[in-house]
């Protein structure tokens, strides 16, 4: 990878950790639940008029944008809202990588080394830190919704594996005309039926601006230019070159808040976090040769994990497995 393509990888990082910041700038201004349907709300209304739909079987598409789109995001807004720190958030939804390996074990029979294994573990033992930090001064339960939002994210990259999407962007992209309807009907229900609207209409008030830019953020430079870029990388190096690249997010994700929010995290916190991200790049079979090898992986075998949109936003739309980009250049794209 050369200097122009690292810097655009670790661009997307900054623009996928930012993101955290922008989702707790927006819920002091709309409802969970209804942040969320609008982050989506504002893709699903272009995508339909202007991007062909993807050739893949509709149950995958659903079963995508129900996990990756409804319980991860709709759990990750409603957790940082009931008070978890913006800057933990970005780091406890990276389990949704061993999550993955594990759902993808035990539901698709798929292979799990020792190292992998290992990595998973040493993750699990770093979210345990974390959680067991948090309850010594707040409540656990934005904590858990955290950990379940993650596990959404998962469920998403499962259902993302089985479509195999030959057009990684557009598969990302149409996921999204998926969740504002059930998002809508949560907020509805939790949130009140106009709470979410008049939030809304507030947000073009002088006092409510803030809000409309945190979404604009969420939706576009989050979503639509971090995923572009991802998935423009992703066709000219291997997934186990640039996937590293996304364990960047929650150290911006950090950094932002202590700067932003003035969140401190405490020395158990980092060093849980630290063995998070060092067990995920573990866990997902990635190694420092992996980014050199020009190998393919075999057709039925596994592959350096990819995960789908890092960040609440976690969006990264090569799909979950290697697999994709080798999809992408059997084909010339």
């Amino acid at each position: 990878m050369n200097v122009g393509d690292r810097l655009l990888a670790g661009l997307v990082a900054v623009l996928w950790g930012l993101n955290f910041l922008a989702v707790r700038v927006g819920l002091d201004h709309f409802p969970p639940f209804f942040l969320a349907a609008l982050r989506f709300l504002v893709l699903a209304v272009p995508v339909v008029l202007f991007v062909p739909r993807p050739q893949v079987p509709f149950r995958w598409l659903l079963g995508y944008g129900l996990g990756f789109g409804v319980m991860q995001f709709g759990l990750l807004f409603l957790a940082i809202d009931r008070g978890m720190p913006s800057g933990q958030a970005s780091v406890l939804v990276q389990a949704s990588a061993p999550f993955t390996v594990l759902l993808g074990a035990l539901l698709l029979g798929e292979r799990v080394s020792r190292r992998q294994l290992g990595g998973i573990t040493l993750a699990v033992l770093g979210m345990a830190v974390i959680v067991v930090d948090r309850a010594r001064t707040a409540a656990l339960l934005p904590a858990a919704l955290t950990v379940l939002a993650a596990l959404g994210w998962a469920f998403g990259n499962l259902a993302s594996r089985r479509a195999r999407p030959d057009r990684p962007l557009r598969f990302a992209l149409w996921m999204s005309v998926v969740p504002p309807l059930p998002l809508l009907a949560l907020s509805a229900v939790m949130e009140g039926p106009g709470t979410g609207w008049r939030s809304f209409g507030h947000a073009f008030s002088a006092d409510g601006w803030p809000g409309l830019v945190a979404l604009v953020y969420i939706a576009v430079a989050g979503s639509v230019v971090g995923s572009g870029i991802w998935t423009a990388l992703l066709r000219r190096h291997e997934a186990g070159t640039v996937a590293p690249y996304s364990m960047l997010v929650p150290v911006v994700g950090i950094v932002a808040a202590w700067l932003a929010l003035k969140e401190q995290p405490t020395g158990w916190s980092l060093a849980g976090g630290a063995a998070v991200v060092v067990g995920v790049l573990a866990g997902t079979g990635w190694t420092p040769s992996a980014g050199r090898s020009r190998r393919k992986p075999a057709r039925g075998g596994s592959a350096p994990l990819v995960r789908d949109l890092p960040g609440p936003v976690p969006d990264q739309t090569a799909g979950p497995t290697g697999r994709v980009q080798d999809t992408q250049r059997s084909r010339g794209t």
